[in-house]
């Protein structure tokens, strides 16, 4: 069986889980989120801890199984913690400014870059060439920050573009003479 299907999931003090024949709903302080279930995989709640087990024996039970854990999981962390993608701008001139639920983007571009933040996903900027982009569900997040990343990736040369603040850009060596 599944290793991560294996490992149950407690449920942390004012986050609660509803399981229904379709969808199980996690609500926590900071919203609810929802995901379609599998007939592939059962759950059960045993007082605050959600356990995973496959419905047969087949491989595709197995892996449905991880795969569901591993998705509740970032659900029941989502509305307790929330999840956040810190972005740097990097270059002369790369600016970033949050209004309201868009970005405004000034990437050397011969216009500004304005992102429409989706539903659900908050951007701000601590400084000029920072961006937080949070929300509660991690997809989201990732999808969000992978978007403003698109309009401007680093550049191999001299790395200027947007990136992860983790992200390790490794520079090429330029042509010789």
């Amino acid at each position: 069986m599944s290793r991560v299907g294996k490992m149950p999931i407690a449920l942390p003090t004012g986050a609660e889980a509803t399981i229904t024949a379709a969808q199980i709903t996690v609500k926590g302080p900071l919203g609810s989120l929802s995901q379609a279930l599998n007939g592939l995989v059962k759950i059960e709640n045993n007082n605050g801890t959600l356990n995973f087990a496959a419905a047969d024996d087949s491989r595709e039970a197995n892996a449905m199984s991880g795969t569901l854990r591993a998705l509740v999981n970032n659900m029941v962390n989502g509305v307790t913690k929330g999840f956040e993608k810190k972005l740097n701008l990097v270059g002369v001139g790369f600016r970033a400014q949050a209004q309201g639920d868009k970005l405004n983007l000034s990437l050397g571009f011969s216009h500004p870059v304005v992102h429409q933040m989706p539903e659900g996903v908050t951007v701000a900027t601590p400084t000029q060439t920072e961006i937080l982009i949070k929300g509660i569900d991690k997809q989201r997040v990732g999808q969000v920050a992978a978007e403003v990343r698109a309009y401007r990736e680093p550049e191999p040369y001299k790395g200027k573009g947007v990136r992860y603040s983790d992200e390790v850009v490794i520079l090429k060596e330029t042509k010789k003479k």
